[in-house]
């Protein structure tokens, strides 16, 4: 046996990975509503402290730019001093962003609450690592499990966000949302508490000063460009549609009660499959359930162009939900096939830097397609890239690559 495959089998704790994986479970709710409680309020906020009502979305932007620029740090931080003490520093970032963004509000500053959404934006970064976390002590059978159930605190994080928000929104006259993001710190204080919990060891290969393969090696294989290419696929669609929905909604005289309710059941769409999808991946492949969230993806696409009733809207924003936990789980669980114990953050960290980036350009896109061509044009887009990424997965199945190990 190597030495890797001796350092790996050292790792390999299942009932660690489980103690882990429901720390994380948790710290993803709070850490989670945390950052929800930005996306709740940032337009709102930005209306009324930016100059020019036109820049009200900057905060949103500059919160998805601060999550894609966090996503290489993250990596390095936890490749050199831990994960969990990556972790606290995008927590003391959470801490950061709802007492600057309290000040931004009290002093009337649209500058200084961009700086509070841009550390939101780090915040997320580091709670999108947990998914890897999770998988770092588990067994190739658990690990797609151990995923899912930090994906299930994502169920929380959208009660516990939208919570905070209505029941704080007006404790300080006049200043709107100002003990919300007071709230927000506390929660991030309280999700830190929590990290204190995690146990995750440290790569004997690491410590021993070996970094493993060059990632221009690892990024040439087949299966490490298909993980993120599906990534990207679920990903990068799903945000962009949800991010036009809610506008598309209204244009078509729909009411903000309607798509608000409409983002509701798709963030129930999103996560409550955790609850079963690894469970899925474990008995018919990962593969497979990859696919599956692209048939759900492209079926949400087509509902969404045949019509714009309510129902149309509703059906098709719960499936694309699923799909994209289907897809998401499933190429995050391949992403964990791609690598070895030492090279797992950065590995993880340039996956992120990827689907994250590709998030972006479709969440700044969205809405100058709705604008210029339509909602049904929003939609559209989604058959090229999931059929470009169904392709590079069935070619991998059809090579013997999906079974294939770092």
């Amino acid at each position: 046996m190597s030495v890797v495959a001796e350092d790996a089998k050292h790792l390999i704790d299942d009932t660690l990975a489980r103690r882990n994986a429901m720390v994380l479970a948790v710290t993803q709710a709070l850490a989670g509503g945390n950052n929800t409680i930005l996306l709740a309020t940032g337009s709102i906020a930005g209306a009324i402290l930016a100059p020019d009502k036109t820049l009200a979305t900057v905060p949103i932007t500059v919160y998805v730019i601060g999550l894609w620029l966090g996503t290489l740090p993250v990596g390095a931080l936890a490749r050199r001093y831990g994960r969990r003490t990556a972790f606290q520093i995008g927590t003391l970032c959470g801490i950061l962003t709802g007492i600057i963004c309290c000040i931004a509000v009290l002093q009337g500053s649209f500058v200084l609450f961009n700086v509070g959404a841009i550390f939101s934006g780090f915040y997320a970064a580091a709670h999108q690592a947990y998914r890897f976390a999770a998988a770092d002590t588990a067994s190739e059978a658990f690990r797609p499990k151990a995923i899912s159930y930090v994906l299930i605190g994502g169920i929380f994080a959208a009660i516990i966000g939208a919570q905070i928000v209505i029941q704080t929104k007006d404790m300080w006259p006049p200043y709107l949302f100002a003990a919300t993001y007071l709230a927000q710190a506390v929660v991030a204080a309280i999700a830190g508490l929590t990290l204190m919990l995690l146990k995750i060891p440290m790569p004997p290969a690491l410590a021993e000063g070996r970094s493993g393969r060059p990632i221009s090696v690892i990024a040439r294989q087949p299966k490490f460009i298909v993980a993120v290419a599906c990534g990207i696929a679920s990903y990068a669609m799903m945000n962009m549609v949800m991010t036009a929905a809610p506008l598309a909604m209204i244009e078509c005289s729909h009411s903000v009660t309607d798509a608000t309710l409409g983002l509701q059941w798709h963030v129930l769409g999103m996560y409550v499959p955790s609850f079963f999808t690894g469970t899925l991946i474990g008995r018919y492949g990962v593969e497979r359930v990859i696919g599956a969230g692209f048939v759900l993806l492209i079926a949400s696409a087509a509902i969404s162009i045949a019509g714009i009733t309510l129902w149309h809207f509703w059906v098709g924003l719960v499936l694309l939900g699923m799909g994209w936990n289907f897809g998401f789980i499933g190429a995050t669980a391949l992403v964990t096939q791609t690598h070895r114990p030492e090279e797992r953050t950065r590995v993880q960290s340039v996956n992120d830097f990827l689907v994250f980036g590709a998030m972006a350009i479709g969440s700044f896109g969205s809405g100058k397609i709705l604008a210029t061509f339509g909602w049904a044009a929003v939609n559209q887009i989604v058959f090229p890239v999931v059929f470009i990424a169904g392709a590079m997965l069935l070619w991998l199945v059809l090579r013997g690559g999906a079974k294939a190990q770092a």
